[in-house]
């Protein structure tokens, strides 16, 4: 492999890079997850091995549609699928076989080699949240996004010590048009963070856009052989891949960028109301659509992914945060472990229109689950409000201050000399305090995780200070992190190449908003 560093070093320009670097400010960024704990396994072999029976099942007598897209079905009908209009009927065995030519773990290269991060096996990376077209903050309530709003979320997920991936569309930039806001989205992610990001998928043009993007960030040679990109591909469930999510797919493997294959599923609108009926569509689902990247190119790197939520009987609107929707993530991740995948499925998902009680609740609920159940790869690990309509700059900061206790979990509990502490239980012995001993002082500092936001301050010293709730030690904090932001070094010319391409690239097509 060809190193990061020196593929860019290659270029000009790298001289003044250099000199940018030495006066640069370092900002702190945890390194990905390793999880020292075991994960909950819920499914008994017997209740895994019928869910697996009954997705095969499903792929070879149901099947599934992939629309408008006859090079699929082209793919498939060689790979031996029994072709029926759009209706792909996979026969048993097949897409597991197709599946197994998937790397179990990869690499994806940051801009900044001290920020790439290992997706696979027992580490945990965790991604900002994805898609809302909303935002909300203490100052301008709700509203639609705009790019500068998207800005400011690149901004504060590059400073956020405990996010090890600056994610993709963090906000939807509704004042951009449409066929041209993700060259602007790309742009961002490229020059504001030097943390891992994602490229875009709405369409196949503008996944080749972020292809050819890269390859100016990384080199042309570089992006060939190496993953520098993770981006987001739902199924269309049930059991449907359209032609858009597929079409950027296919670009995606063909240059050996890295696909999260996510079924999104609401249970009960979009798939059965039970927990082992959901798993058996979503594994369905799942080896259909890495299956079929395997066609485009063995090898490229996939993330199985199960994006599952409940729905309120009484309104129709999806909830988060249920009992069910954690079973379901445990049993996929058991899944997924069983094909030997990377596993994508959590964050701090909440139903709440504010960043309350409720939102800490659900939000806290999925993000104990996820890190129990396997994730190796967590979308929306900070910043989802209201059923993912709203990207919340309060939520945004206190998720990703949390995110600190699932570190700190995932350490596992030591059991070294140190540990132990025989010195300290020795000295103090009984009817004493540990405050002074020497084992104290030796660890105080890193004895325990501490928030950043939240206030742990006595009574009167809280109400002196304006007796804030934690919507607004948030809010200051966000102030803070904007104001004390400092834009990571970027090679002149490689930052002037970006810069080039995207204005050409919007020059040479209409605006279009649908």
């Amino acid at each position: 492999m060809t190193d990061v560093t020196t593929a860019r070093r290659s270029r000009s320009g790298g001289g003044a890079a250099r000199r940018a670097s030495r006066t640069a400010v370092s900002i702190e960024t945890a390194k990905y997850i390793e999880r020292n704990i075991p994960t909950f396994d819920l499914l008994n072999e017997e209740a895994l091995q019928i869910i697996e029976e009954n997705a095969e099942t499903l792929l070879a007598e149901v099947g599934v549609n992939f629309v408008n897209n006859p090079a699929a079905l082209d793919r498939w009908r060689q790979a031996g699928a029994d072709i029926n209009g759009e209706r792909v009927r996979i026969p048993r065995g097949l897409a597991r076989e197709l599946c197994k030519t998937a790397p179990s773990t990869f690499t994806q290269y940051a801009r900044n080699p001290e920020r790439n991060v290992e997706i696979g096996g027992k580490s945990l990376v965790l991604a900002p949240v994805y898609g809302p077209p909303f935002v909300r903050d203490a100052q301008g309530g709700r509203r639609y996004a705009t790019m500068e709003d998207f800005r400011k979320f690149v901004k504060l997920g590059y400073m956020s010590k405990w996010l090890h991936h600056s994610g993709g569309t963090v906000c939807e930039p509704t004042d951009i048009p449409v066929n041209k806001r993700h060259l602007d989205m790309l742009h961002a992610h490229m020059t504001l963070s030097d943390k891992p990001f994602m490229g875009s998928v709405t369409e196949a043009s503008r996944a080749r856009d972020s292809v050819e993007m890269c390859e100016i960030l990384f080199g042309k040679e570089f992006v060939q052989h190496n993953t520098v990109m993770t981006s987001l591909i739902n199924v269309n469930s049930p059991l449907t891949f359209d032609d858009v999510m597929m079409g950027s797919l296919e670009v995606y493997a063909a240059n050996n960028q890295a696909c999260i294959l996510s079924p999104f599923i609401v249970g009960g609108a979009m798939a059965p109301v039970s927990v082992t009926g959901t798993l058996t569509q979503v594994l369905a689902e799942v080896l259909a659509g890495i299956a079929y990247s395997q066609l485009v190119r063995p090898g490229a790197p996939m993330i199985f992914g199960a994006f599952v939520t409940s729905i309120d009987m009484n309104s129709g609107a999806p909830t988060f945060g249920t009992p069910e929707a954690s079973q379901i993530l445990y049993g996929a991740g058991q899944l997924a472990r069983r094909m030997n995948l990377p596993f994508r499925s959590g964050g701090a998902l909440c139903g709440s229109k504010l960043p309350d009680a409720q939102a800490a609740y659900e939000s806290a609920n999925t993000l104990n689950a996820a890190l129990m159940g396997g994730v190796n790869f967590m979308l929306h690990a900070c910043g989802w409000l209201e059923g993912g309509l709203v990207s919340s700059f309060e939520k945004f900061v206190l998720d990703a201050d949390q995110l600190g206790a699932l570190h700190k979990m995932a350490q596992g509990v030591a059991y070294d000399d140190n540990a132990q502490a025989m010195d300290a239980l020795r000295q103090v012995g009984p009817g004493g305090h540990f405050l002074g001993c020497d084992h104290t002082q030796a660890n105080f500092k890193d004895a325990f995780w501490r928030t950043n936001v939240l206030d742990y301050k006595p009574f009167e010293t809280w109400d002196e200070e304006g007796a804030r709730d934690s919507q607004a030690l948030a809010s200051a904090r966000v102030e803070k992190m904007l104001a004390t932001y400092q834009q990571p070094a970027l090679d002149p010319a490689i930052a002037e190449a970006l810069a080039a391409y995207v204005a050409n690239k919007k020059a040479s097509m209409p605006d279009a908003f649908t």
